[in-house]
């Protein structure tokens, strides 16, 4: 049995936290992307995606945390993710996003001056 998307954001402080939990696949999918998106455009220091919650992601899922950490790169607000069940994190290893978040990561940390900081 599918568990439906739960989608809980806090935007109280300087960073925006959007914490997910449930199964976030195709019919679920454009819900966080525009919850994102939203987010990212209010100016917060950076988003905050926490999976911790995620029982089942599929492409549509990782399509939309790619599309997030592109638009935060170009909005210069960072989309960082925790929480990370260990079948989510090996998914994001072996396709190679875990590795995008990082460089981002990378980059604010290099030049504390950047946008990305």
């Amino acid at each position: 049995m599918a568990a439906h998307l739960r989608i809980a954001v806090d935007a109280s402080g300087p960073s925006a936290v959007v914490t997910v939990g449930g199964d976030l696949d195709y019919p679920m999918a454009d819900t966080l992307g525009r919850t994102i998106d939203e987010l990212l455009g209010t100016g917060p220091a950076a988003v905050v995606v926490d999976l911790a919650g995620l029982t089942f992601i599929d492409s549509t899922g990782l399509s939309v945390l790619v599309h997030a950490w592109r638009k935060g790169i170009e909005s210069g607000t960072p989309v960082r993710l925790r929480g990370q069940p260990p079948f989510v994190a090996a998914i994001l290893d072996i396709t190679g996003i875990s590795e995008l978040f990082a460089r981002q990561v990378s980059r604010a940390t290099a030049d504390p001056g950047s946008a990305t900081a």
